[in-house]
């Protein structure tokens, strides 16, 4: 599989996770301080995001100190589905409830036990097929749409749609 990983600062864990990775017999390409560029962690996010909607790579993971941002950023990219997880189980649901196609891992909070923990359950989770878990995943699909459309939509004058 190929990986887009991307980090706002380059650390012990995202060097673990970078040759964890590779064991794995993954291809990784680097983004951000782990390819030795001074790159912000919003860019480092829009950068890894765009090479998973573009299908370019096959998933992406993300790092910054809390894992927020990162996850944040990804997410404004059309088509892409990022999960914040601090243990394997979040990561496990992240993959059949979600469908998600970015993992983003804190810095500050990730050992590299539970790290390796969460790529674990990551990879041997498939994405879902739940009926239900799918009619979500195109109703988050709708709403990305709707505003992509129309983005100077303010969803804030807009009737309550519960």
């Amino acid at each position: 599989m190929k990986l887009a990983i991307g980090s706002d600062e380059r650390t012990h864990l995202t060097d673990r996770v970078i040759d964890d990775l590779k064991k794995r017999g993954h291809i990784v390409e680097l983004f951000g301080p782990l390819r030795d560029d001074n790159t912000l962690w919003s860019q480092v996010a829009q950068q890894v995001a765009e090479r998973v909607a573009r299908g370019a790579a096959d998933e992406g993971i993300l790092f910054c100190w809390t894992g927020t941002g990162v996850s944040i950023a990804a997410n404004k990219v059309p088509g892409i589905r990022a999960a914040l997880c601090g243990d394997a189980e979040t990561a496990k649901g992240a993959r059949l409830w979600n469908r998600a196609n970015v993992l983003c891992l804190s810095l500050r909070a990730t050992s590299e036990v539970v790290a390796k923990e969460i790529l674990d359950a990551w990879f041997a989770t498939p994405l879902g097929t739940d009926p239900i878990d799918v009619q979500c995943v195109e109703q988050v699909q709708a709403i990305e749409k709707k505003y992509a459309q129309n983005p100077r939509a303010d969803p804030r004058s807009e009737q309550d749609t519960r």
